[in-house]
C-alpha cells in the first residue's frame, strides 16, 4: 500500500488526494504536521528519489522564508539539511506520494502516473 504524507488543510494535497482517489489508489495517510518523517526516514526517501535534497524543502513555505533558508541551506551539509527537514513538517514540500518503486515529491502528474505505473495498482 502507498503513503501519502501530507497536510489536510493544504490545497495541492487536498488536490492529490482527490487525484488519486479518482486514480482507484487507497493510501495510507499520514499527516506532517503530527507525523514528520525522522532524519533516517527522510534520508532513505531521499535516496529513493533520486532527486536533489533541495527539492525536500517547502521552498515557498512562510517558515522556510523566516529561517532565511535560501541564503543558508548552500553552506549546509547534507546530515544538516536532513536533521533540520525532521524538525517541522512545514520545512517539507508535500505531499509526499510514497510506494514500493519510488517516492515522488510535490504534486507532479505526470510524476505521479509513472510512479503508480511501476506500482502496477
Amino acid at each position: 500500500m502507498m503513503t501519502l504524507i501530507w497536510h489536510p488543510n493544504c490545497s495541492t494535497c487536498k488536490k492529490a488526494k482527490q487525484w488519486l482517489e479518482a486514480h482507484g489508489v487507497s493510501c495510507q495517510l499520514r499527516d506532517i504536521r503530527t507525523q514528520n518523517p525522522g532524519e533516517e526516514e527522510l534520508r532513505q526517501l531521499w535516496t529513493r528519489s533520486g532527486l536533489p535534497l533541495k527539492r525536500f524543502f517547502n521552498t515557498s513555505g512562510q517558515l522556510y522564508r523566516s529561517m532565511e533558508l535560501g541564503s543558508r541551506l548552500p553552506a549546509m551539509g547534507e546530515a544538516e539539511q536532513l536533521q533540520l527537514l525532521s524538525t517541522d513538517g512545514m520545512l517539507l514540500r508535500r505531499p509526499l506520494l510514497i510506494g514500493a518503486q519510488g517516492v515522488c515529491v510535490g504534486f507532479r502528474e505526470e510524476e505521479w502516473k509513472a510512479l503508480l505505473e511501476k506500482e502496477d495498482l
